[in-house]
């Protein structure tokens, strides 16, 4: 087994791939002297600069390295990648050369997965039944809803299957009758508590409601309740309108204070209602160009960016490959990368997109007295990140190689881009789904090491 590893040629650091002395694994050293001033590459690229001389074979951290990030950048020396074009089977370019056949998602050899078809046009991978307040006012109700209409679930598959009882039984449940149900009394019954929905103004409150409703319209729930107090900002039947023409056997409404009775007896009711509509919903081979997979960081450390993230990013050039879609996000996480990104970009319009959502990222923090380059975490740090553009370098290659196709601007999602044409700006994730779920994406890949957003897809007519 390799001891390290020079990632790119021109690194002047290698990652210690096991305990070497002095050197941490997922940590990294110098391969040669390195100049006070002088910048240290990985990645065939800048993570900052040293701030000492620094000798060969020598651990570099943040004890002797510091970040080169201060402000924005004027990035009109870069263009757009020239047009994907199709050469034997493959879209290739000058910045992007996919080793895989694109498919389109149609026709032979095409893949499929199974998923929930919607009457929007949209599929799911799910089936689940979400409770969804308007205000946090009522989370609490939501949560006792979903908590009574399991179980009274439970109760009546019970009775239905005569299971019994017995006092000796783990968690008082006869395994045999067990079985057929545990995971559908842990997993479809969802309640989403949010702190939004009232004492909100202007772009804050508008926020809320767009992100609640692409959680409405989201195609992982087989069946929606949309539980609103009555009085608060976020008006429930205002929301309604903003969904537009929805499908109304699906998405249900409960206002507690329009309730004669028992607010939460009613929702369990609908609840119940819900479930065995969306039974209705069969699981279905469709297409794998109608899946979108939302890519996110956890926990990142040194050796992220050269085992899960590339294999990420392998399996994110494929999907794309196949007609479907991938999601970038974490912003933030860009910065000292986004170079790479921009030069993918697949016109002007998304590489001026792309440098408004980076630059007006900066400038938020700027605006705020905050630095723009102090993301690593202490976490990060004593995995072997040293320096944003490190951690940055490492996070993006879970986008792959494929063209940079739009910036999803907060509250869009890949769906209304794709009826609407594209259109830009920044991103925000203040949501319970941690900022994919909200966007659309079916399905979230998140490796642990230890919204802008951007979608990455081959399959760029109609958009």
């Amino acid at each position: 087994m390799k001891s390290f590893l020079q990632i790119h040629p021109a690194d002047t650091v290698a990652v210690a791939l096991q305990d070497l002395p002095g050197i941490p694994t997922g940590h990294k050293f110098a391969l040669r002297d390195i100049a006070e001033g002088e910048d240290i590459i990985k990645y065939g690229n800048p993570i900052g600069h040293a701030t000492r001389t620094i000798r060969k074979g020598e651990l570099v951290d943040h004890h002797n390295i510091a970040t080169n990030l201060s402000g924005t950048i004027d990035y009109s020396s870069l263009s757009p990648s020239p047009s994907p074009v199709r050469e034997g089977g493959k879209f290739t370019s000058a910045a992007n050369q996919s080793p895989f056949p694109d498919r389109g998602g149609v026709g032979e050899g095409a893949t499929f997965f199974l998923g929930y078809p919607r009457p929007d046009g949209q599929v799911g991978i799910r089936n689940d039944i979400w409770v969804i307040p308007t205000v946090g006012c009522v989370n609490n109700i939501c949560q006792r809803i979903v908590e009574e209409a399991e179980r009274e679930m439970k109760n009546e598959k019970m009775k239905n299957e005569k299971c019994e009882l017995p006092d000796d039984s783990e968690n008082g449940i006869d395994t045999k009758c067990n079985s057929d149900f545990s995971f559908f009394i842990n997993s479809l019954f969802i309640s989403f508590s949010h702190p939004y929905g009232c004492s909100q103004l202007g772009d804050d409150h508008e926020s809320t409601r767009l992100i609640l409703r692409d959680m409405i319209l989201h195609p992982n729930a087989g069946g929606v309740l949309v539980v609103g107090l009555g009085c608060e900002n976020n008006q429930p039947r205002e929301l309604e309108r903003l969904l537009g023409d929805y499908d109304r056997q699906r998405i249900r409404f409960l206002i507690c204070q329009e309730v004669e009775g028992d607010e939460v007896e009613t929702g369990v009711q609908i609840v119940k209602e819900l479930y065995e509509q969306a039974q209705t919903f069969e699981r279905v081979p469709v297409p794998i160009s109608s899946l979108r997979v939302g890519l996110k960081c956890g926990g990142s450390d040194g050796l992220s960016g050269i085992t899960a993230n590339p294999l990420l990013g392998r399996f994110s050039d494929w999907l794309c490959a196949q007609g479907g879609s991938t999601i970038l996000t974490e912003v933030p996480e860009m910065f000292g990368a986004e170079h790479l990104l921009m030069r993918r970009a697949i016109s002007e319009d998304v590489l001026q997109d792309t440098i408004r959502l980076i630059n007006g990222f900066k400038n938020y923090y700027l605006s705020h007295g905050q630095p723009v380059g102090e993301n690593p975490s202490p976490g990060n740090k004593a995995g072997g990140i040293s320096t944003l553009e490190e951690k940055a370098l490492g996070c993006t290659q879970k986008s792959g190689s494929s063209p940079v196709c739009g910036v999803l601007k907060y509250g869009e999602t890949l769906h209304i881009m794709k009826n609407e044409r594209m259109k830009n700006e920044k991103y925000n994730l203040p949501t319970p789904f941690e900022g994919q779920a909200p966007i659309d994406s079916k399905s979230n890949s998140s490796f642990e090491g230890k919204a802008d957003i951007f979608h990455f897809s081959l399959k760029t007519s109609g958009l």
